[in-house]
């Protein structure tokens, strides 16, 4: 049975202009991870994902590695995350999706992993390097018994038919890569991106779409957001922390120019 979580609210009650915002957890101080979600919902944002730091951040760019590593570098672990977003729901009401790779769920144990995310309040995943086979035979049951929506990726190099397979197997939205790159603030998107969302909309999948990677300013996310539901933002928002005097002043800002 299909259970209405806090994603497939928003998605149910907001069909466009739906804002994410990616950040690694632990940065860019350890015990920054809640304040940074806190501030988000107050500024506006409609979902969270929450990185996992991991040493080898494949399909990241280096503003997200440079995030990892001073996350590690500080002692970010899953267990110290967990501990940093027991109150999570007492002051965050967002969908909040944990993004990461599949190493460090398996090292942490993947049913422990799936219960501390349902005791937390943790809406869905999102695991790049988790196959889909590997999902629907190993996990899927485990993941849908704690209440966790699984996002898969599709990028501009993924067949029709292996679309509409995402689309077959997704209950939420699925994770639209604008290019074949790694994660990385543009300025803008070419012809050839154009194309593909544009694609991808005639499709008329099952599920919403929100585009990932390469999303940095009201320009791009105006791209982005014309043939989706919404856009993720990672790299310029983490870029924005590194460099922020007054976290929730400067949070807020960088929302506002997104959406407005």
């Amino acid at each position: 049975m299909k259970t209405m979580n806090r994603i497939n609210q928003l998605f149910a009650r907001k069909k466009h202009d739906i804002l994410s915002i990616y950040y690694t957890a632990g940065f860019p101080a350890s015990n920054d991870t809640l304040r940074v979600a806190k501030y988000l919902e107050k500024a506006g944002a409609d979902m969270i994902e929450i990185g996992i730091p991991f040493s080898d951040p494949l399909a990241d760019g280096p503003t997200i590695q440079e995030s990892n590593k001073m996350a590690l570098d500080q002692g970010m672990t899953l267990e110290l995350l967990f501990e940093q977003l027991a109150d999570l729901r007492s002051s965050v009401s967002i969908p909040v999706i944990l993004m990461g790779y599949i190493n460090p769920v398996i090292q942490y144990g993947v049913e422990k992993f799936c219960r501390s995310c349902q005791q937390r309040g943790v809406d869905g995943l999102i695991l790049p390097d988790l196959p889909m086979q590997e999902y629907q035979q190993e996990y899927r049951e485990m993941f849908e018994a704690y209440g966790l929506k699984n996002i898969f990726l599709i990028t501009p190099q993924t067949s029709d038919e292996r679309i509409r397979e995402v689309d077959a197997h997704s209950d939420s939205f699925i994770y639209m890569v604008s290019s074949a790159s790694t994660t990385g603030a543009k300025n803008s998107f070419g012809s050839a991106q154009d194309e593909y969302f544009k694609k991808v909309d005639r499709l008329k999948l099952t599920n919403p779409t929100l585009v990932g990677f390469g999303i940095s300013n009201r320009s791009t996310y105006e791209q982005a957001t014309r043939y989706s539901a919404g856009a993720i933002i990672g790299s310029a928002f983490i870029h924005l922390l590194s460099g922020a005097k007054d976290l929730e002043n400067d949070i807020t800002k960088f929302v506002k120019e997104i959406k407005e």
